[in-house]
């Protein structure tokens, strides 16, 4: 048996080159994950159906998306031109990360190769995120009954405000967000936990801080965890503000997926942000997630 990890091609959307967003670290992750043998085959997603999207967003926002009818402003807060591929890709990834999460059921650990659009609210999406993948995941969970209490542990560089948001009243969504204080966005909401972290913090700290409120969750209220594994918290990343080294976010990961395999809950691996200023580097350290995974296989 090998780690369940949901990909698809259409995962690489069409933006304008200069767009600061790595579109095609998408492809170039699924490659590197085949080439290192991490996975000999991926699981393939389907667009995630408006009944499902409807328990996290809007319908009219969901269908401004699909129909492209979203205006220039909401478009220019998203970051990318809403047109078919792009439409197709935020369809598609969010029925990735609903995909891994059942596959997370059934195998205790499984991945998304995208996802962690953590910046998407109710109705409107910011910071390169259309959907909230987690957030329609974890309400598809509950919905369905898989899941009671559902924790999604966020270690992006940048605040998870569209979770924070979409869940402030559902007291069976914890939501816990570690991120650089002085980081994108601006106006903080607010989380169930929020650690904010100064500029520069480098990996023992980091790990030390990391460590100390794993210990202070209560484990007994979750049977599930979505995981965005951010990799904007590397020291080359261009958008981070933190000074965490290759050896520090591949421990950060393991020690999430021991701590909850230990446990028995069922994890959830989603991408998160990354912006490196080396390509490769990027592909490398968004594979730690997925080749720490791997190890329980």
């Amino acid at each position: 048996m090998e780690l369940p990890i949901v990909n698809h091609p259409d995962y690489v959307a069409k933006i304008n080159d200069d767009n600061k967003f790595p579109i095609k670290k998408f492809g170039a992750l699924a490659n590197h994950l085949l080439e290192a043998k991490v996975v000999q085959k991926f699981y393939i997603p389907k667009e995630c159906s408006v009944e499902t999207m409807k328990t996290s967003h809007s319908l009219k926002y969901i269908n401004d998306i699909k129909n492209k009818t979203l205006d220039i402003q909401a478009q220019k807060k998203i970051g990318f031109p809403i047109n078919d591929s792009v439409v197709r890709r935020s369809f598609v990834a969010t029925g990735g990360t609903v995909l891994a999460s059942k596959l997370a059921l059934e195998s205790r650990l499984a991945c998304n190769t995208a996802g962690g659009s953590h910046h998407a609210t109710f109705d409107y999406g910011a910071g390169y995120c259309v959907f909230n993948d987690t957030a329609v995941a974890a309400n598809y969970l509950k919905n369905k009954g898989y899941a009671k209490k559902i924790l999604i542990l966020d270690l992006d560089v940048h605040q998870g405000n569209g979770n924070s948001e979409i869940f402030q009243n559902d007291k069976d969504v914890f939501t816990f967000s570690m991120h650089c204080a002085s980081n994108y966005p601006a106006k903080k909401s607010k989380s169930d936990i929020d650690i904010e972290l100064k500029d520069n913090m480098e990996d023992n700290e980091y790990l030390n801080v990391l460590n100390k409120n794993l210990k202070e969750l209560n484990y007994n209220t979750y049977d599930f965890v979505f995981y965005i594994a951010g990799v904007d918290i590397h020291h080359e990343d261009r958008l981070g503000k933190l000074k965490i080294s290759d050896g520090g976010i591949n421990k950060r990961d393991q020690i999430v997926i021991e701590n909850f395999y230990s446990k028995n809950i069922p994890l959830c691996g989603v991408l998160g942000g990354g912006y490196n200023k080396s390509f490769q580097k990027l592909i490398e350290l968004h594979s730690m997630l997925h080749k720490n995974c791997a190890e329980y296989f």
